[in-house]
């Protein structure tokens, strides 16, 4: 999962948030979006938020058992992005 999550955030490095899409990542909505990794027995998400500059925050990080994010997973998020005054 890590080597994935480096390499998705390599790619966010290189090219920019506004050139990489699906599959490796998807918005949640607003400023929120998400890394998708894929392992051999799970799936896992990470939710960032764009920060002034060429910053990314990662806000959340969490295993997914169902098809959808779950809606804890992506208030959770939130709620911790807002307390660091990226929203």
């Amino acid at each position: 999962m890590r080597a994935r999550f480096r390499h998705i955030a390599g790619l966010l490095e290189a090219f920019g948030p506004h050139r990489v899409r699906e599959p490796y990542v998807k918005p949640l909505g607003g400023k929120l979006w998400e890394m998708r990794m894929k392992g051999k027995d799970t799936i896992a998400r990470a939710a960032y938020v764009a920060a002034t500059g060429r910053r990314l925050v990662v806000v959340h990080v969490f295993g997914k058992k169902t098809e959808k994010t779950p809606r804890a997973a992506i208030e959770t998020a939130r709620r911790r992005a807002r307390e660091a005054g990226l929203l």
